[in-house]
């Protein structure tokens, strides 16, 4: 799931934080889907808009989701963002 808000003029670039709870598995289990979302964000880096701040969070287990998965799901989020508006 994404979230966006406004925080700054939009020659800012665009900000990710990520938030994958402790569902998603241990410590070790939640910095691979982090290093897997990071890499997803930056091979999307055209979709995210200036001057927002995006809050990527991971529901349940993502651990046994490969990186190709993470980075259609994050796809799929930003696009309906997009679609949703401001």
């Amino acid at each position: 799931m994404v979230t966006c808000a406004v925080v700054g003029p939009p020659s800012d670039p665009p900000r990710v934080a990520y938030a994958v709870g402790r569902k998603a598995g241990g410590a070790v289990a939640r910095n691979l889907v982090r290093r897997r979302l990071r890499a997803a964000a930056r091979s999307h880096r055209a979709e995210l808009e200036p001057g927002r701040a995006y809050l990527v969070s991971v529901v349940g287990n993502s651990v046994a989701s490969s990186y190709g998965d993470l980075s259609t799901s994050l796809h799929d989020a930003l696009r309906a963002l997009r679609e949703e508006g401001p």
